[in-house]
């Protein structure tokens, strides 16, 4: 089909492929919101500590980045359809059967792995996926907008399980993400499509010049192909920079703020049903910081703009702990706008250098880049927790959370912007 063939249609199926997409993934931040508003109502329940039920967001956490990249290499193989449609449905199951749970094991296993396995099936490497098979024009922009996704899930379902949790407790909580992730199964086998060749047309803004993405590989070799990407990938000294960098991103968002800011609000008296609407509010303006970055990704060196979105958010958490109180005052609120706007803006600059320096292995690479992010989410989720247990209070977390983000804005702008060398990984 030609590119005139292609503009005659009322919607480019790109654009449906975009917006299923995005629903799947606000299908799959269901879960994504629920950790932080359910810590106190499992704590007071089972009697389990806070280190104790933050080792399960760990896991999860840490499973969320470690399965990414062979989620990408499996969507080669499988099409993204059936590898979406799978994870959904695990996210579904481990969040459902946590309401049968009574050991602290089973809280690791179902919280954790099920579901951190089923999440990090469909992450920010299912965006590299779509926008790399799809997208030639306006690949910044729809990054920044299926990356917005998981804030919008957050957005839409933390006050609901806020709610859920304190009026019916935590299980109908629980339940209410499984019905959730279970809902967008239909959509994602209806209207979800692997590849552009799949429908007869071409990737939006394409010229036919472009190379073709790599084709599917053979059975059993997904695993193989995630790990000799990233055999090569290690060579390069931006692939560290970028995996260090978001490293700390992770710490200093999903770990820190996603998994103990509604905690440490209520240390200080704020009901949690405030604290989970202002961190909806961070997943609000968080979709604006996005997809505004993702439209800058397409316009200013991604390096700089990395380099901005780490300083500022270090600034940003070495001054929360002189905020919290029992009420919201005027300085939280300008903390929840400023943090907003930066929550995961690092996601579409991230996603274009992995793209421009690997090529085709843009979307595996950027699952190894984003499993480091997942490790220091982990570590970060784990850690608060342990300082929390020890030292009574959250405010060692947050000072080196802000440092941390300084030595991440140094390696940003340490990166050097170049394709490799081998023209058969080179990208579009």
């Amino acid at each position: 089909m030609t590119q005139t063939q292609t503009r005659t249609r009322r919607v480019h199926w790109a654009w449906c492929v975009a917006g299923v997409a995005f629903v799947a993934l606000v299908g799959a931040a269901g879960f994504r919101a629920a950790p932080s508003v359910l810590i106190t109502p499992l704590h007071d329940e089972f009697g389990w500590s806070t280190s104790t039920i933050s080792a399960a967001v760990s896991i999860n956490l840490l499973l969320y980045g470690l399965i990414s990249p062979f989620a990408a290499a499996l969507m080669e193989k499988l099409g993204m359809r059936r590898v979406v449609s799978g994870a959904l449905l695990l996210v579904a199951a481990g969040s459902g059967l946590t309401v049968f749970m009574t050991e602290s094991w089973q809280l690791l296993l179902l919280w954790g792995v099920c579901v951190g396995v089923g999440t990090g099936s469909m992450a920010l490497t299912f965006v590299a996926t779509v926008t790399s098979r799809w997208f030639v024009k306006h690949q910044g922009l729809v990054s920044g907008v299926l990356t917005a996704a998981g804030a919008a899930g957050q957005l839409v379902f933390l006050p609901v399980v806020a709610w859920l949790a304190e009026d019916g407790g935590w299980r109908q909580a629980s339940l209410t993400v499984s019905f959730a992730a279970l809902a967008v199964v239909p959509l994602v086998l209806l209207a979800l499509r692997d590849r552009p060749e799949d429908v007869g047309t071409t990737a939006y803004g394409a010229t036919g010049t472009e190379q073709a993405p790599p084709p599917a590989v053979n059975p059993g070799r997904a695993a193989t192909r995630a790990v000799t990407v990233l055999r090569q990938a290690v060579r390069n000294r931006t692939f560290w920079l970028l995996a260090g960098g978001f490293a700390i991103c992770g710490a200093s968002t999903n770990g820190l703020i996603g998994t103990h800011f509604v905690p440490a609000a209520h240390d200080h008296g704020m009901p949690v049903t405030t604290a989970a609407g202002l961190l909806a509010l961070v997943g609000l303006f968080d979709v604006a910081g996005t997809i505004a970055s993702g439209w800058l990704t397409d316009k200013v060196d991604p390096r700089w703009l990395l380099g901005a979105y780490y300083s500022l958010r270090g600034l940003s958490l070495v001054v929360l702990p002189s905020l919290f109180a029992a009420t919201t005052e005027p300085p939280m609120w300008a903390f929840i706008v400023f943090y907003g706007l930066d929550w995961v803006a690092t996601v579409p600059p991230t996603v274009a250098l992995t793209r421009e320096v690997f090529g085709a292995d843009g979307p595996i690479v950027f699952g190894w880049v984003f499993a480091s992010h997942q490790v220091g989410a982990a570590l970060a989720a784990v850690g608060a927790g342990l300082i929390r247990d020890h030292h009574g209070g959250y405010d060692p977390a947050w000072y080196i959370a802000g440092g941390l983000c300084a030595a991440a804005a140094v390696m940003s702008l340490r990166i050097r912007s170049q394709r490799r060398a081998a023209p058969a990984t080179t990208a579009p």
